[in-house]
Order: structure tokens, then sequence, then C-alpha cells
């Protein structure tokens, strides 16, 4: 099943075909209302919106995503309760899918513009509290580049205080 990572191409690529829509479907529609072109609107059915709106907005996927990395107990089990109080049942783009036999649960799925993809939740938290590696950020500090060290210069660390 599809990861956070797979997650990330697929809200891009929802994001990339939602403008891609716009400006050829809307936009020149409107264009030939301005030139005075004798046109009837069409609406091509191409709005993408509650799919991005499900996984962008507050209380969205990344949303609740973040949220569950600020508390320490939080764990794959209560991300994915939230993402089903907040969505299952509420939003047409956001299901829970059939388990199939002998295969690795899917959390839940989406409907895209390319298709309804499955997703694993398995690792998520892990994965977007992906912290910095200290050494690194040490570099970026004494980088000749003044940019990057300013950008690194007030950094946190993730152990400071301990």
């Amino acid at each position: 099943f599809n990861s956070l990572e797979q997650l990330c191409i697929n809200f891009t690529n929802e994001k990339l075909q939602q403008f891609f829509n716009h400006h050829m479907f809307v936009l020149e529609q409107e264009e030939y209302k301005k030139e005075g072109i004798e046109w009837t609107f069409i609406d091509f059915g191409m709005d993408l919106a509650a799919c991005i709106e499900l996984i962008e907005k507050p209380m969205g996927i990344f949303s609740i995503l973040e949220e569950e990395c600020m508390f320490p107990k939080a764990t794959d089990t209560s991300f994915k309760n939230k993402l089903y109080d907040q969505h299952l049942g509420k939003s047409n783009n956001f299901q829970k899918p059939k388990p199939a036999k002998g295969k690795a649960e899917a959390h839940f799925s989406l409907i895209h513009y390319a298709g309804t993809v499955d997703y694993n939740i398995k690792g998520w938290l892990e994965k977007n509290k992906d912290p910095l590696n200290e050494t690194v950020v040490g570099l970026y500090q004494k980088s000749s580049m003044k940019i990057l060290a300013n950008l690194y210069a007030t950094y946190e660390s993730a152990n400071a205080g301990k």
C-alpha cells in the first residue's frame, strides 16, 4: 500500500492538475467572454478542490498528522482514529478500504482525480517527525555561505534542555 511519501506525490499531482484545469478550462472560457466570443460556459467537472482540501485544510490529513506528532504518546492507531473521526462519512473523497485477503491492511482510501488510492499509515508519525541531524546543522552553522549560516544560527537542538 501507499505511504506518506506517495501521499505527498499524489497531493502535488492533484494541485498541479487543479492548476492546469483552472487555467485551461475556467480561465480560457472567461477570456472568451471578455473578448465577446459567443460561448456557452461548459463545466468540465474537473474541480479537484475537495480532495486537495481534505489533505491540506485545517483538520485535513496533513494538519492531523502534524498535531499527532506533537503528542509523545500518539500512535498510528490514534492517528487513524482521528482521521476517521474527522473525515469518514463526511467527505466523499475519504473512504475506509475493504480489506483484501492475505494483504496488509490499508487504513484509508482517497479518491484522487486519477483514481482511488489506498494508504497504510504505518510509520507516518516517525517519518513526519524526522528531525534534522545535529551534525548537518553544525555544518550549516559553520558554512561560508552567509545565508545558510544565518538560517541555522538560532537553531534549537532537539536535545536542548535534556
